[in-house]
């Protein structure tokens, strides 16, 4: 049977054949890629000649390039689409990939070679990007074991293999509980206040499962409205709980255990490799550099924040007792409060603004400011294939009709794929190829009555997860590795929260903010309503980040194996910072993927790192112009088509002529950095 991952792909722009892939492909290719990958490296090794560059560590980047692709492909699908049957394979893929990468790290012949080319760095003549290739290598088999004795490396593959397989398992426990819960509602009394279009997509939820009446998930589409618009309470009160529950939940999907074993693995391994904790490895390869240097980050923006957190929770417990008869504001109360209090405050409806950003409007704006920022042109085609028949797919030329990039674009909830949103990469940057890039979100369906309306809050989301895909798209690096958004994952939020800047200006606004049954675009006033909306609340919102900040590091910093009780070790840490009374039955850590399945573990507090580089980077377009073309020049050659081609500081320092001001993002939420 012919496997279509084992052979060059005949498609447009050597795209992936999506429709000949099967899941019975998966398993091969990946081994065949291994076979050769074992063999490039035999070759590296029986080179008669010295080691150069060339023939070492260029060498060593284009290892097993099939590889690269066919795991992006089966591990994004796992993600995006996924099956019960995919899963499995995922979880047979995984040993044998893990394997592969750790007898390349582990060789002491390959390392010497690399070694004996990294001594001679100074006296060879190599540019900038080339130097960072060099080191990144060096560093990668020091980073992972390369000079441990024989009986430590055998103890550190295992703990690598069972790292990969539990990680695993929690995000295949997190989606489990999450498909699992359904709230079937029958009377629609019920459902007073959510909107319309949601009550749609939860009733032919219901029809699909043979059911009269509606069916409400925790899929965000559903979930996020239900808790911000629901009058019912005790509805919000079962799914807040349900949510809470995830992973925590006395069956088959609890992550306790997980949990415990994943931090405890990580410490172990990272005490091998001579680090005292896992914090120390991770964040020496991170702007940051140290875990102190993290914490005090983390406590000095608390000390500055907490007050104003404090004011806005009082002045929401006011509301809600005088306006909402609420006399203790739960957990499952808060967004709903929020909401009002918003509207009470600024006469914004959230759900009244949404009939200005429908999807198909707000994707048109994005491109129009992204094609006058950056020269960027967008085409929908039908050229390419796609892996399932709600991604669309978008050819990227610059201004030139050069072809810069596929994009995929994949925006609605089905079953076998997860919450949330992420943009990823089915093939890399490098050299002359490029990159076929992916956004992937959950948003409302379009109804028999509208099309698919976004909140605002859908609306950040698309532009933050379209300025990870520049990232991807604007590359111009020579190697695959060191490409677009393989940057310090303290850096790598920047360019996605700095597009987050211009939902809220005038400009472009006015590209896409438009009712969809009228035409009329969005008015002056209820731009003035966004704007200070975006302000409301900003600081309860950053100390819930903090939060999430402080618990990442306190899992990752000491030894683990003190911690005895999960949920209890969470309540300590959030004791300052959450102000709705503890529930027992619900935890956050259960269901926190970012650091137990995504690669933000010790890393959570990037995204207030990178907020204060976006609050100072994007003060520099409000200071010359929010469209600023020459601005956004320099954004995108001393950034975006950089990758990990230098030291992002220096990178930063390149485009803003100085180093980052912290205190831009106090400003930017309203917090006086007044003496």
């Amino acid at each position: 049977m012919r496997n279509p991952l084992l052979q060059k792909f005949s498609t447009p722009r050597g795209s992936i054949p999506f429709s000949e892939i099967k899941n019975c492909h998966y398993l091969p290719a990946i081994e065949k890629a291994i076979e050769k990958g074992k063999q490039e490296i035999d070759s590296i090794l029986s080179s008669k000649t010295n080691p150069t560059f060339e023939n070492t560590i260029v060498a060593l980047e284009k290892i097993a390039p099939s590889l690269n692709i066919v795991t992006a492909v089966l591990l994004n699908l796992n993600h995006a689409n996924t099956t019960s049957e995919l899963q499995k394979i995922v979880q047979k893929a995984t040993p044998l990939v893990t394997n592969f990468k750790n007898d390349l790290l582990h060789n002491p012949r390959l390392f010497d070679r690399v070694k004996k080319v990294y001594r001679r760095k100074d006296s060879l003549e190599l540019n900038s990007e080339q130097k960072r290739l060099l080191e990144n290598q060096y560093k990668v088999f020091k980073r992972n074991g390369v000079g441990l004795e024989e009986e430590k490396k055998k103890k550190l593959r295992k703990i690598d293999l069972e790292l990969a397989k539990l990680c695993l398992k929690f995000g295949e426990n997190v989606l489990a509980d999450t498909k699992a819960y359904e709230l079937h509602i029958q009377d629609s009394s019920l459902l007073k206040g959510i909107p319309d279009e949601i009550l749609y997509l939860s009733e032919q939820k219901a029809k699909s499962k043979g059911k009269n009446g509606w069916l409400l998930t925790l899929d965000h589409p559903i979930y996020i409205p239900v808790q911000k618009f629901c009058h019912n309470r005790e509805i919000r009160k079962k799914m807040a709980l349900a949510y809470g529950m995830i992973g925590f939940q006395d069956n088959e999907c609890n992550n306790l255990e997980t949990i415990s074993k994943i931090i405890r693995l990580r410490k172990e391994r990272s005490h091998l490799l001579g680090y005292k904790s896992f914090a120390s490895y991770v964040l020496e390869e991170r702007m940051a550099k140290t875990s102190s240097n993290v914490i005090e980050f983390l406590n000095n923006f608390k000390q500055k924040i907490i007050p104003h957190a404090k004011k806005e929770w009082d002045d929401l417990k006011a509301f809600a007792e005088k306006y909402l008869g609420l006399t203790q504001l739960q957990k499952w109360d808060v967004a709903f409060a929020t909401e009002n209090y918003k509207k009470h405050l600024f006469d914004f409806d959230q759900e009244k603004i949404k009939v200005y950003f429908s999807l198909e409007n707000v994707l048109d704006g994005l491109f129009q400011l992204v094609s006058h920022l950056y020269g960027l042109k967008f085409t929908l085609t039908d050229l390419y294939q796609a892996y399932n028949e709600d991604v669309s797919v978008y050819e990227a030329c610059d201004q030139k009709d050069r072809f810069q990039a596929l994009l995929y674009i994949d925006l609605f909830p089905r079953e076998g794929k997860r919450n949330g949103a992420w943009m990823t990469n089915f093939i890399e940057q490098q050299d002359k190829l490029r990159p076929h890039v992916s956004i992937v979100c959950n948003f409302p369906r379009s109804t028999d009555k509208s099309p698919s309306l976004l909140s605002l809050m859908d609306v950040r989301t698309l532009f933050h997860e379209f300025g990870h895909a520049l990232h991807s798209i604007l590359s111009e690096t020579h190697y695959r590795s060191l490409s677009g958004t393989n940057v310090l994952w303290d850096f790598v939020e920047l360019p996605s929260q700095l597009m987050e800047n211009w939902c809220y200006e005038p400009q472009v606004l006015n590209l896409f903010a438009k009712h969809y049954q009228t035409g009329e675009t969005i008015g002056v006033d209820l731009i003035e309503k966004l704007k200070k909306s975006n302000q409301f609340h900003q600081s309860l919102q950053a100390i819930r980040q903090i939060g999430l900040g402080l618990l990442d590091m306190s899992y990752h910093i000491d030894n683990p194996t003190r911690i005895k009780d999960i949920k209890a070790h969470e309540t300590h840490v959030f004791k300052d910072l959450v102000f709705t009374p503890e529930i027992p039955n619900n935890c956050q850590s259960t269901s926190f993927a970012h650091i137990f399945q995504g690669g933000y573990a010790a890393g959570y507090y990037s995204y207030k790192w990178a907020e204060v580089l976006d609050a100072d980077a994007f003060e520099c377009f409000l200071e010359n112009g929010v469209l600023n073309q020459e601005i956004a020049t320099k954004f995108k050659d001393f950034i975006l088509s950089k990758g990990n081609s230098d030291d992002p500081m220096i990178l930063y320092r390149k485009f803003r002529g100085r180093d980052p001001d912290v205190n831009a993002l106090l400003r930017r939420i309203g917090i006086s950095t007044d003496l």
